[in-house]
């Protein structure tokens, strides 16, 4: 995923995800209201894949007390972060680095929304896992990302559909055919009952759709018992970005 550490082109991301995810604030808004069903008002909730810092935005303005901590493996989408938060900043932890990266400390609530189609089948289900075991038993994880069906014609017509929406909606497609070939050939792309299956190996004892537009799906999932005392395997963490005080 080198564009994510290309700082002009990460630059410009702000307005993809605006335009290419259909109702992208109010996906926000969905994810910080299934986190409150649960999450205490002082609550710790974690943010992984939170380069570019928009949910975390929503959530550090809808839910001021709660302890946010963003996680990703790009410095300068970390950067971003730090921009798009403007006076909330001080009030969010940011930390460069994968899931691994995160301290295993209970937290009460997680999310992870536009990520996961970037992994491979294994890297998600690791990444769950150690999701899993950061979190309290019961406590929510919200995740939204592409998910479609396995049929080649199926998945096909799905991402047309996107690929439609983005230039509906003012995103610059010079070939839509062969934007929608390298979506299909080079994003490790599941469908959702595979999605779901992977929540249940990775220890979530329940699992609720809330959001499906196009080809995006968004579950939340609560965290089953028995999993957060199990050793770590993760690699070490890169490093710590500091907030400016």
């Amino acid at each position: 995923m080198s564009f994510f550490n290309d700082p002009q082109a990460v630059a410009r991301y702000t307005d993809g995800p605006l335009r290419q995810v259909p109702g992208l604030h109010a996906l926000h808004r969905m994810a910080g209201l299934l986190l409150h069903e649960r999450v205490p008002s002082d609550g710790r909730v974690l943010v992984l894949g939170a380069g570019g810092g928009m949910e975390l935005k929503a959530f550090a303005e809808a839910y001021p007390q709660w302890r946010l901590l963003g996680v990703d493996p790009s410095a300068p989408m970390l950067e971003s972060a730090v921009q798009t938060l403007g006076p909330l900043a001080p009030r969010v932890e940011l930390l460069e680095g994968t899931i691994d990266a995160a301290p295993v400390a209970g937290f009460d609530g997680a999310a992870c929304l536009l990520t996961m189609h970037f992994l491979s089948i294994e890297e998600r289900l690791h990444t769950l896992r150690e999701l899993r075991r950061r979190l309290k038993p019961g406590a929510p994880l919200v995740i939204a990302h592409h998910s479609v069906p396995d049929a080649p014609d199926e998945k096909l017509r799905w991402l047309g559909r996107h690929v439609a929406f983005m230039t509906s909606n003012g995103m610059p497609v010079a070939n839509p055919a062969t934007t929608i070939e390298a979506m299909a050939s080079r994003l490790p792309l599941l469908s959702p009952e595979a999605e779901v299956d992977l929540l249940e190996q990775a220890g979530f004892a329940r699992h609720e759709l809330f959001y499906a537009a196009f080809t995006f799906k968004g579950w939340v999932a609560y965290a089953g018992p028995g999993f957060e005392s199990q050793p770590h395997g993760g690699t070490a963490v890169r490093s710590t970005h500091s907030l400016p005080k």
